[in-house]
Protein backbone atom coordinates (compact mmCIF):
# COMPACT_ATOMS: atom_id res chain seq x y z
CA UNK A 1 0.00 0.00 0.00
CA UNK A 2 1.69 3.39 -1.31
CA UNK A 3 1.94 6.59 0.83
CA UNK A 4 0.41 9.91 0.21
CA UNK A 5 3.06 12.43 -0.30
CA UNK A 6 0.41 14.49 2.38
CA UNK A 7 1.32 11.45 5.54
CA UNK A 8 3.49 12.34 7.74
CA UNK A 9 6.83 10.56 9.04
CA UNK A 10 6.64 9.98 12.43
CA UNK A 11 9.93 10.40 14.57
CA UNK A 12 10.75 7.45 16.89
CA UNK A 13 13.84 7.54 19.27
CA UNK A 14 15.81 4.26 20.92
CA UNK A 15 15.79 4.41 24.22
CA UNK A 16 18.66 2.60 25.69
CA UNK A 17 17.13 1.45 29.55
CA UNK A 18 20.45 -0.09 31.10
CA UNK A 19 21.26 2.86 32.88
CA UNK A 20 20.60 1.41 36.17
CA UNK A 21 22.60 -1.74 38.43
CA UNK A 22 21.31 -4.87 37.85
CA UNK A 23 22.50 -8.28 39.73
CA UNK A 24 24.10 -9.53 36.64
CA UNK A 25 26.41 -6.92 36.34
CA UNK A 26 26.59 -6.42 40.32
CA UNK A 27 28.29 -10.00 40.03
CA UNK A 28 30.46 -9.14 36.83
CA UNK A 29 31.62 -5.37 38.00
CA UNK A 30 30.96 -4.67 41.18
CA UNK A 31 28.10 -3.78 43.29
CA UNK A 32 26.30 -0.31 41.52
CA UNK A 33 28.36 -0.75 38.29
CA UNK A 34 26.14 1.29 35.62
CA UNK A 35 28.09 2.24 32.31
CA UNK A 36 28.36 5.70 33.83
CA UNK A 37 31.51 4.39 34.99
CA UNK A 38 32.23 4.54 31.36
CA UNK A 39 31.14 7.02 29.80
CA UNK A 40 32.94 9.47 32.77
CA UNK A 41 36.34 7.42 32.46
CA UNK A 42 36.99 7.91 28.88
CA UNK A 43 39.51 10.25 27.65
CA UNK A 44 40.81 11.07 24.24
CA UNK A 45 41.82 8.54 22.07
CA UNK A 46 43.37 10.43 19.15
CA UNK A 47 44.41 14.82 18.63
CA UNK A 48 40.69 16.18 18.73
CA UNK A 49 38.52 13.56 19.69
CA UNK A 50 35.49 14.71 21.97
CA UNK A 51 36.32 12.37 24.44
CA UNK A 52 34.39 12.49 27.73
CA UNK A 53 30.82 13.18 26.39
CA UNK A 54 29.79 14.45 29.51
CA UNK A 55 25.78 14.93 30.02
CA UNK A 56 24.79 18.18 30.85
CA UNK A 57 22.12 17.15 33.03
CA UNK A 58 24.23 14.94 34.49
CA UNK A 59 23.82 11.08 34.65
CA UNK A 60 20.84 9.21 36.08
CA UNK A 61 19.66 6.47 37.28
CA UNK A 62 16.80 5.25 34.67
CA UNK A 63 14.45 3.70 37.09
CA UNK A 64 13.84 6.93 38.51
CA UNK A 65 10.39 8.12 36.80
CA UNK A 66 11.61 12.02 37.41
CA UNK A 67 14.75 11.59 35.97
CA UNK A 68 13.80 9.68 33.03
CA UNK A 69 10.48 11.60 32.86
CA UNK A 70 12.24 15.19 32.39
CA UNK A 71 14.44 14.02 29.74
CA UNK A 72 11.44 11.97 27.82
CA UNK A 73 9.66 15.68 27.90
CA UNK A 74 12.26 17.12 26.53
CA UNK A 75 12.12 14.94 23.61
CA UNK A 76 8.71 14.91 23.27
CA UNK A 77 8.57 19.08 23.41
CA UNK A 78 11.21 19.02 20.66
CA UNK A 79 9.59 17.02 18.60
CA UNK A 80 9.63 13.26 18.86
CA UNK A 81 6.76 11.93 18.70
CA UNK A 82 7.68 8.26 19.98
CA UNK A 83 10.00 6.17 22.01
CA UNK A 84 11.63 2.45 21.12
CA UNK A 85 12.63 0.89 24.06
CA UNK A 86 14.99 -2.13 24.14
CA UNK A 87 13.43 -5.46 25.67
CA UNK A 88 16.31 -7.94 27.17
CA UNK A 89 14.51 -11.10 27.25
CA UNK A 90 16.09 -14.79 27.00
CA UNK A 91 13.75 -17.72 27.49
CA UNK A 92 12.20 -15.78 30.03
CA UNK A 93 14.91 -14.32 31.53
CA UNK A 94 14.57 -9.97 31.96
CA UNK A 95 17.07 -7.79 32.62
CA UNK A 96 17.34 -3.96 32.95
CA UNK A 97 13.26 -4.29 32.32
CA UNK A 98 12.73 -1.45 35.22
CA UNK A 99 13.81 1.59 33.36
CA UNK A 100 10.68 0.45 30.99
CA UNK A 101 8.54 -0.58 33.58
CA UNK A 102 9.38 2.12 36.62
CA UNK A 103 10.95 4.31 34.91
CA UNK A 104 8.59 5.14 31.77
CA UNK A 105 5.82 3.48 32.93
CA UNK A 106 4.69 4.60 36.09
CA UNK A 107 5.94 8.40 35.10
CA UNK A 108 4.83 11.37 34.18
CA UNK A 109 4.50 10.34 30.43
CA UNK A 110 3.66 6.63 31.00
CA UNK A 111 0.08 6.56 29.98
CA UNK A 112 0.50 9.11 27.15
CA UNK A 113 3.89 9.69 25.02
CA UNK A 114 3.83 6.54 22.57
CA UNK A 115 6.32 4.14 23.24
CA UNK A 116 7.32 0.72 21.56
CA UNK A 117 9.51 -2.47 21.74
CA UNK A 118 12.50 -3.43 20.08
CA UNK A 119 13.68 -7.28 21.18
CA UNK A 120 17.06 -6.53 22.12
CA UNK A 121 18.14 -10.31 21.37
CA UNK A 122 21.59 -9.96 23.29
CA UNK A 123 21.97 -10.35 26.73
CA UNK A 124 24.29 -7.54 27.83
CA UNK A 125 28.37 -7.56 28.37
CA UNK A 126 30.30 -9.62 31.02
CA UNK A 127 33.22 -7.21 30.49
CA UNK A 128 33.39 -3.46 30.55
CA UNK A 129 35.19 -2.14 29.14
CA UNK A 130 36.41 -4.64 26.80
CA UNK A 131 39.99 -5.78 27.16
CA UNK A 132 40.46 -9.19 25.40
CA UNK A 133 41.35 -7.71 21.61
CA UNK A 134 41.38 -11.15 20.78
CA UNK A 135 37.91 -11.93 21.67
CA UNK A 136 34.72 -12.18 19.29
CA UNK A 137 32.70 -9.25 18.94
CA UNK A 138 29.87 -11.11 19.66
CA UNK A 139 30.79 -13.91 22.73
CA UNK A 140 28.41 -16.34 22.57
CA UNK A 141 27.55 -16.27 26.04
CA UNK A 142 25.46 -13.42 24.83
CA UNK A 143 23.50 -15.52 22.69
CA UNK A 144 19.95 -15.36 23.21
CA UNK A 145 18.46 -18.71 21.70
CA UNK A 146 14.70 -19.36 20.90
CA UNK A 147 12.33 -21.53 19.36
CA UNK A 148 8.71 -21.18 18.31
CA UNK A 149 7.54 -21.76 21.55
CA UNK A 150 9.84 -19.29 22.84
CA UNK A 151 8.79 -16.82 20.78
CA UNK A 152 5.07 -17.20 21.15
CA UNK A 153 6.11 -16.86 24.53
CA UNK A 154 7.93 -13.37 24.34
CA UNK A 155 5.04 -12.06 22.47
CA UNK A 156 2.26 -13.00 24.45
CA UNK A 157 4.23 -11.26 27.31
CA UNK A 158 5.02 -7.86 25.45
CA UNK A 159 1.22 -7.97 24.50
CA UNK A 160 0.17 -8.46 28.35
CA UNK A 161 2.08 -5.96 29.59
CA UNK A 162 2.48 -3.68 26.91
CA UNK A 163 0.28 -4.42 23.68
CA UNK A 164 -3.06 -3.16 25.36
CA UNK A 165 -1.69 -0.15 26.37
CA UNK A 166 -3.32 3.02 24.74
CA UNK A 167 -0.39 4.72 24.14
CA UNK A 168 1.44 1.76 22.50
CA UNK A 169 2.91 2.44 18.86
CA UNK A 170 1.34 1.01 15.80
CA UNK A 171 1.79 0.95 12.16
CA UNK A 172 -1.19 0.15 10.09
CA UNK A 173 -3.10 -0.13 12.83
CA UNK A 174 -0.80 -2.83 14.18
CA UNK A 175 1.82 -2.83 17.36
CA UNK A 176 5.26 -2.17 16.33
CA UNK A 177 7.63 -4.61 17.31
CA UNK A 178 11.34 -4.85 15.83
CA UNK A 179 14.13 -7.35 15.99
CA UNK A 180 17.40 -6.08 17.03
CA UNK A 181 19.54 -8.71 15.23
CA UNK A 182 17.40 -9.85 12.61
CA UNK A 183 19.83 -12.15 11.03
CA UNK A 184 20.64 -14.50 14.31
CA UNK A 185 16.79 -14.99 14.35
CA UNK A 186 17.26 -16.03 11.42
CA UNK A 187 20.10 -17.79 11.21
CA UNK A 188 19.28 -19.43 14.40
CA UNK A 189 16.15 -21.01 13.19
CA UNK A 190 16.41 -20.99 9.82
CA UNK A 191 14.17 -19.64 7.90
CA UNK A 192 11.09 -22.08 7.47
CA UNK A 193 11.17 -22.11 11.38
CA UNK A 194 11.43 -18.48 11.80
CA UNK A 195 8.37 -18.33 9.94
CA UNK A 196 6.46 -20.60 11.76
CA UNK A 197 7.66 -18.64 14.80
CA UNK A 198 5.89 -15.89 13.49
CA UNK A 199 3.08 -16.87 12.48
CA UNK A 200 2.05 -18.35 15.81
CA UNK A 201 2.99 -15.47 17.47
CA UNK A 202 0.23 -14.10 15.50
CA UNK A 203 -2.14 -16.60 16.18
CA UNK A 204 -1.96 -16.13 19.44
CA UNK A 205 -2.47 -12.43 19.04
CA UNK A 206 -6.02 -13.17 17.27
CA UNK A 207 -6.99 -15.71 20.01
CA UNK A 208 -6.40 -13.25 23.35
CA UNK A 209 -8.00 -10.68 21.21
CA UNK A 210 -4.42 -8.73 20.58
CA UNK A 211 -3.88 -6.50 17.53
CA UNK A 212 -1.74 -7.96 15.16
CA UNK A 213 1.94 -6.73 14.89
CA UNK A 214 4.08 -4.81 12.60
CA UNK A 215 7.31 -6.93 12.61
CA UNK A 216 10.13 -4.67 11.55
CA UNK A 217 13.21 -6.59 10.70
CA UNK A 218 16.49 -4.02 12.04
CA UNK A 219 19.43 -4.91 9.29
CA UNK A 220 19.25 -8.03 7.96
CA UNK A 221 22.41 -9.25 6.72
CA UNK A 222 22.94 -9.82 2.78
CA UNK A 223 21.45 -13.24 2.82
CA UNK A 224 18.68 -12.95 5.41
CA UNK A 225 17.76 -9.35 3.56
CA UNK A 226 15.40 -11.26 0.51
CA UNK A 227 13.98 -13.82 3.03
CA UNK A 228 12.17 -11.22 5.70
CA UNK A 229 9.06 -10.99 3.47
CA UNK A 230 8.63 -14.20 3.03
CA UNK A 231 9.32 -15.28 6.61
CA UNK A 232 6.74 -12.41 8.07
CA UNK A 233 7.99 -9.35 8.51
CA UNK A 234 6.66 -6.03 7.96
CA UNK A 235 9.07 -3.61 7.20
CA UNK A 236 13.28 -3.28 7.43
CA UNK A 237 14.81 -0.79 9.17
CA UNK A 238 18.21 -0.14 11.32
CA UNK A 239 19.32 0.74 15.06
CA UNK A 240 22.50 2.64 14.13
CA UNK A 241 22.91 3.04 9.74
CA UNK A 242 26.23 5.46 9.80
CA UNK A 243 29.36 3.96 9.96
CA UNK A 244 30.82 1.79 7.37
CA UNK A 245 32.28 -1.12 9.81
CA UNK A 246 35.11 -2.34 7.80
CA UNK A 247 36.40 1.22 6.96
CA UNK A 248 38.62 3.54 8.24
CA UNK A 249 38.58 4.01 11.74
CA UNK A 250 38.29 7.72 11.31
CA UNK A 251 34.72 8.53 9.51
CA UNK A 252 33.23 12.11 8.60
CA UNK A 253 29.79 12.50 9.56
CA UNK A 254 28.50 14.29 6.79
CA UNK A 255 29.68 12.17 4.27
CA UNK A 256 28.71 8.80 5.52
CA UNK A 257 25.27 10.06 6.40
CA UNK A 258 24.43 11.01 3.25
CA UNK A 259 26.22 7.72 2.07
CA UNK A 260 23.61 5.83 3.59
CA UNK A 261 21.04 7.65 3.02
CA UNK A 262 21.97 6.76 -0.82
CA UNK A 263 21.41 3.02 0.35
CA UNK A 264 18.37 3.27 1.94
CA UNK A 265 15.92 2.51 -1.28
CA UNK A 266 17.76 -0.64 -2.45
CA UNK A 267 16.56 -2.32 0.99
CA UNK A 268 13.20 -1.87 0.27
CA UNK A 269 13.83 -3.05 -3.37
CA UNK A 270 15.92 -6.43 -2.06
CA UNK A 271 13.48 -7.37 0.62
CA UNK A 272 9.92 -6.67 -1.06
CA UNK A 273 9.16 -4.80 1.99
CA UNK A 274 8.97 -0.73 2.99
CA UNK A 275 12.18 0.36 4.43
CA UNK A 276 11.96 2.92 7.59
CA UNK A 277 15.01 5.38 7.77
CA UNK A 278 17.22 5.21 11.01
CA UNK A 279 19.09 8.33 11.52
CA UNK A 280 21.85 8.57 14.33
CA UNK A 281 23.55 11.58 16.12
CA UNK A 282 26.94 9.94 15.47
CA UNK A 283 29.15 6.84 16.40
CA UNK A 284 31.48 6.65 19.19
CA UNK A 285 31.69 3.32 20.97
CA UNK A 286 35.56 4.08 22.94
CA UNK A 287 34.24 4.18 26.40
CA UNK A 288 33.39 0.48 26.15
CA UNK A 289 36.95 -0.46 25.01
CA UNK A 290 40.22 0.24 27.14
CA UNK A 291 42.33 2.20 25.31
CA UNK A 292 45.52 0.72 23.47
CA UNK A 293 46.50 4.07 22.34
CA UNK A 294 46.89 4.37 18.48
CA UNK A 295 47.44 0.23 18.31
CA UNK A 296 43.75 0.22 19.23
CA UNK A 297 41.97 -2.92 17.74
CA UNK A 298 40.11 -2.80 14.06
CA UNK A 299 37.03 -4.56 15.86
CA UNK A 300 34.35 -3.62 17.99
CA UNK A 301 34.28 -0.93 20.30
CA UNK A 302 37.25 0.16 19.53
CA UNK A 303 36.88 1.43 15.31
CA UNK A 304 35.70 3.01 13.86
CA UNK A 305 35.23 6.49 14.98
CA UNK A 306 32.44 8.87 13.37
CA UNK A 307 33.86 12.55 13.61
CA UNK A 308 32.53 15.53 12.74
CA UNK A 309 29.59 15.19 14.10
CA UNK A 310 27.55 18.32 14.79
CA UNK A 311 23.34 19.17 15.04
CA UNK A 312 23.33 21.12 12.05
CA UNK A 313 24.65 18.15 9.95
CA UNK A 314 22.28 15.86 12.14
CA UNK A 315 19.23 18.44 11.27
CA UNK A 316 20.31 17.75 7.31
CA UNK A 317 20.38 13.95 7.87
CA UNK A 318 17.12 13.85 9.15
CA UNK A 319 15.61 16.27 6.68
CA UNK A 320 16.19 13.65 4.31
CA UNK A 321 14.70 10.80 6.23
CA UNK A 322 11.83 12.86 6.73
CA UNK A 323 11.63 13.32 2.68
CA UNK A 324 12.15 9.82 1.87
CA UNK A 325 10.03 7.69 0.39
CA UNK A 326 10.25 4.08 -0.11
CA UNK A 327 10.01 2.59 -3.44
CA UNK A 328 7.62 -0.16 -1.33
CA UNK A 329 5.91 2.28 1.00
CA UNK A 330 3.51 2.16 3.82
CA UNK A 331 0.58 4.81 5.20
CA UNK A 332 2.56 5.71 8.14
CA UNK A 333 5.89 4.96 8.37
CA UNK A 334 8.42 6.25 10.87
CA UNK A 335 12.03 7.88 11.13
CA UNK A 336 14.16 5.88 14.21
CA UNK A 337 16.57 7.80 15.69
CA UNK A 338 19.43 6.48 16.78
CA UNK A 339 18.44 7.28 20.41
CA UNK A 340 17.50 9.38 23.15
CA UNK A 341 20.44 8.01 25.59
CA UNK A 342 23.17 5.55 24.12
CA UNK A 343 25.90 7.77 25.79
CA UNK A 344 28.43 4.63 25.71
CA UNK A 345 28.44 4.72 22.03
CA UNK A 346 28.52 8.49 21.16
CA UNK A 347 24.72 8.82 20.00
CA UNK A 348 22.05 10.71 21.95
CA UNK A 349 19.59 13.39 22.29
CA UNK A 350 19.80 14.13 25.88
CA UNK A 351 21.81 17.72 26.33
CA UNK A 352 25.20 17.77 26.61
CA UNK A 353 28.21 20.45 27.44
CA UNK A 354 29.51 19.85 23.99
CA UNK A 355 26.50 21.76 22.10
CA UNK A 356 24.11 21.89 25.46
CA UNK A 357 20.67 20.91 24.00
CA UNK A 358 21.66 21.34 20.43
CA UNK A 359 20.57 17.93 19.26
CA UNK A 360 17.21 18.55 20.54
CA UNK A 361 17.30 21.66 18.80
CA UNK A 362 18.36 19.73 15.27
CA UNK A 363 15.36 17.92 15.72
CA UNK A 364 12.59 20.69 15.95
CA UNK A 365 14.74 22.36 13.45
CA UNK A 366 14.34 19.54 11.38
CA UNK A 367 10.64 19.36 11.92
CA UNK A 368 10.41 23.03 11.18
CA UNK A 369 11.80 22.98 7.91
CA UNK A 370 10.32 19.91 6.82
CA UNK A 371 6.82 21.07 7.46
CA UNK A 372 7.40 24.33 5.72
CA UNK A 373 8.41 22.66 2.21
CA UNK A 374 6.38 19.37 2.57
CA UNK A 375 9.31 17.18 2.80
CA UNK A 376 9.86 17.72 -0.76
CA UNK A 377 13.75 17.12 -0.48
CA UNK A 378 13.83 13.89 -3.10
Amino acid sequence: MLRTQEAAMRLAAYVYSGWHPIPERDQSFHPGFTEWELVAGCGPRFPGHPQPRVPALGPYDDRDPEALGLRLRLARDHGIDAFVFGVFWCRGKRVFEAGLDRGFLAGPLGGTAPFACMWANRMPRRVLPVRATEAPVLDPSRNVPTDAADFVRFVAMLATQYFHRPNYLTVGGRSYLSIYDSTFFVRELGPERAREAIAAARRWLDAHGHRDLHLAAIEPNGEALPLVRWIGFDSVTHYVFLPDWKGPSLQDYRSYAALRAGQWASFAERSGLPYMPSVATGWDASPRGADFGPARPDKYPWSPVVTGEHPEHFATALLRALAFRSPIGIDDPLVLVASLNEWSEGHYLEPDTRFGTGWLEAVRSARTRSSASGADLG
